[in-house]
């Protein structure tokens, strides 16, 4: 077992507390007692002092002293012309011999008050006296005993000691039960955890079924951490396979048709036209997809700043719109009256060119596309709407993923980068905007976001 082991460090602490709760309790009851006690009998004999005073000025002094007496341990005696008028005839070690001469002392002092600390002769133990003129011819003598627990003391001495044998045991093999109950969960965990590294996320799995909620929780986000290091596995190797075969296809394109230009096609016009024609259709592409790599890892990494500011919403659309005229499309947009709207003109529109072109790479029979604004009193909702095959309800929180394919077929038929929505997600996320998509099969899908004004 490591010294420096959880279940190691649990142990030393539960025997460190139980060796400091020992500690403390031979300091206060043992060590301290003694003073605790004569605390406690000053503030007694100062008490009885005053409720005498109290009592005496009232003309009550008499009837009061016996339970005075009995409820604070304290012996008391009245004095008046050198007579002994009320003793309260305790035994105890507080009450001292008659023939000792403080009493003479005190009453020819002429002081109101005074308080003395003697040794009682009859148990050789110090004794609290506070000695009290009420008249010119009363006096009190209240006494009581300041060391009345020295065998006490030795009796709990010999009892602590077993006591402290007993608690230390104890502490030792309950620590070390509990240590093992908190420890042997965690050492469980982290076992599982150190096979992340290997990436076999599949075989992982962290047990949740302790007693100790703390635990269940962080099981519990272990395994979704897990499926979710699985899934952007799963998704990062989709992703490289993908962009190894955007990059390579035109690339091996551009280069086959290059060579056919300058081997075969060189001295046919037509020819050579329509080979350096594929070759810049595959440029762009090539080039598209560059640009949106480079774009969703700014995005992503959140280096440029947005740059709000107001501009028409309606004015936005149909320039966008303008931009597809020459594809075999129809745009419904009826929309004439300005709307501002606040947000980052150049990421906004961005957002509306990718989800166009994803609608058109969707586009059902009638070649329509459809968009639509809902104008609210503080924003503005812009639904862009195909009458495609739609998307599954389970696929359609997946579609913002990179490269994720409904039909998980690669197609190289349709225009756009595979990006296209995660840069969408992207930029809608940094602006806060609440986004969406819905769908039903073979009529259609609709994505959707909104837009502060």
């Amino acid at each position: 077992m490591k010294l420096n082991s959880l279940k190691v460090k649990i142990w030393q602490y539960l025997i460190l507390f139980s060796v400091v709760i020992l500690f403390f309790l031979w300091l206060f009851q043992i060590i301290f007692l003694n003073k605790f006690y004569e605390y406690s009998k000053v503030e007694d004999i100062n008490k009885t002092k005053t409720a005498i005073k109290k009592y005496y000025e009232n003309n009550l002094l008499y009837q009061n002293l016996d339970v005075l007496a009995k409820d604070n341990g304290i012996c008391i005696q009245v004095y008046t012309d050198n007579n002994v008028i009320f003793d309260s005839q305790s035994f105890n070690r507080g009450c001292m011999s008659s023939n000792i001469d403080y009493k003479d002392v005190f009453i020819n002092s002429l002081e109101l008050e005074q308080t003395y600390e003697l040794i009682n002769p009859r148990f050789n133990n110090k004794v609290l006296i506070k000695a009290i003129k009420l008249n010119s011819n009363t006096y009190v003598f209240l006494s009581t005993s300041l060391e009345p627990l020295d065998s006490a003391i030795d009796i709990l001495k010999n009892q602590f000691i077993i006591v402290t044998i007993i608690v230390l045991i104890l502490s030792l093999l309950v620590g070390y039960y509990i240590s093992k109950i908190i420890s042997n969960p965690i050492i469980k965990i982290n076992n599982e955890a150190m096979k992340i590294s290997t990436g076999d996320y599949e075989n992982i799995y962290f047990a949740s079924n302790e007693n100790i909620e703390e635990l269940n929780e962080l099981a519990k986000t272990l395994n979704q951490t897990v499926n979710e290091l699985n899934k952007t596995e799963e998704l990062s190797r989709e992703l490289m396979a993908n962009v190894g075969h955007d990059l390579k296809t035109p690339l091996t394109m551009i280069k086959a048709y290059a060579e056919m230009v300058r081997d075969l096609t060189y001295k046919d016009d037509k020819k050579r036209e329509d080979n350096l024609n594929v070759i810049i259709e595959e440029s762009d592409r090539l080039n598209l997809l560059v640009d949106d790599i480079v774009l969703l890892s700014k995005e992503k990494a959140n280096i440029e700043k947005l740059n709000i500011i107001k501009f028409d919403i309606v004015s936005l659309i149909k320039s966008i719109i303008n931009r597809f005229e020459i594809m075999d499309v129809k745009f419904k947009f009826d929309y004439d009256d300005e709307i501002i709207v606040k947000a980052d003109i150049k990421r906004l529109e961005q957002v509306i060119y990718n989800l166009l072109t994803n609608a058109l790479n969707h586009v059902g029979d009638d070649k329509m596309v459809i968009i639509d604004l809902i104008d609210e009193t503080d924003k503005v909702r812009i639904n862009i709407t195909d009458h495609g095959k739609g998307i599954k309800k389970e696929d359609l929180k997946l579609i913002w993923r990179k490269y994720y394919k409904v039909d998980k077929k690669y197609r190289r038929d349709k225009k756009g980068s595979g990006i296209g929505l995660s840069i969408v997600e992207s930029i809608l996320k940094k602006h806060k905007f609440k986004y969406g998509a819905e769908s039903e099969l073979n009529k259609g899908t609709t994505f959707y976001f909104e837009v502060k004004k």
